[in-house]
């Protein structure tokens, strides 16, 4: 059996990232979704089981997707998991440079190699820091994000308009 580990930060989980989740479960049997607290990032707007929730309630037509949080190194997960790979979304080219060094690492501590997928051009410019300032000073993101997220964020920024019927 495949397994696709798909590591990020998810705060929020966006339709690119869905549409990462979605296209790697054409090519691996089973599909594992760690959610990780980045320090390197800003404060999480969303704690890790808040996202945890949003992506399970975002993949729910998904059979095959589970999801975990993870606060050690991502080979360790990947062991864990058994992971045949570890799966990444690229929007552009500067984001090949940082996630070719991390694959590099990452297969050197354990072997695992990493699939890169690149985004379609109508996800390449959907970045969650870019939703959570349009989101916080009342824009509507609706349409970047699955519906569990956007109620979500209309919950944490009321008035916002990211209240999806």
């Amino acid at each position: 059996m495949t397994v696709g580990l798909i590591p990020g930060s998810f705060d929020p989980f966006h339709n690119g990232h869905l549409e990462v989740v979605e296209r790697a479960s054409h090519i691996f049997d089973e599909i594992v979704v760690a959610a990780i607290r980045n320090p390197q990032k800003s404060e999480a707007l969303f704690d890790l089981e808040e996202r945890r929730d949003m992506i399970a309630e975002s993949c729910a037509h998904l059979s095959h997707v589970s999801i975990v949080s993870i606060s050690t190194l991502l080979v360790n997960v990947a062991r864990d998991v058994n992971a045949t790979a570890i799966v990444k979304g690229l929007r552009a080219v500067s984001d090949f440079e940082s996630e070719l060094q991390m694959a590099q690492m990452n297969r050197s501590l354990s072997g695992v190699e990493t699939l890169f997928i690149p985004s379609s051009s109508n996800h390449s410019f959907i970045a969650s820091r870019l939703l959570r300032e349009v989101a916080r000073y009342g824009g509507n993101v609706s349409a970047f994000v699955p519906k569990p997220v956007a109620v979500r964020l209309n919950e944490k920024f009321p008035g916002g308009g990211n209240d999806v019927l």
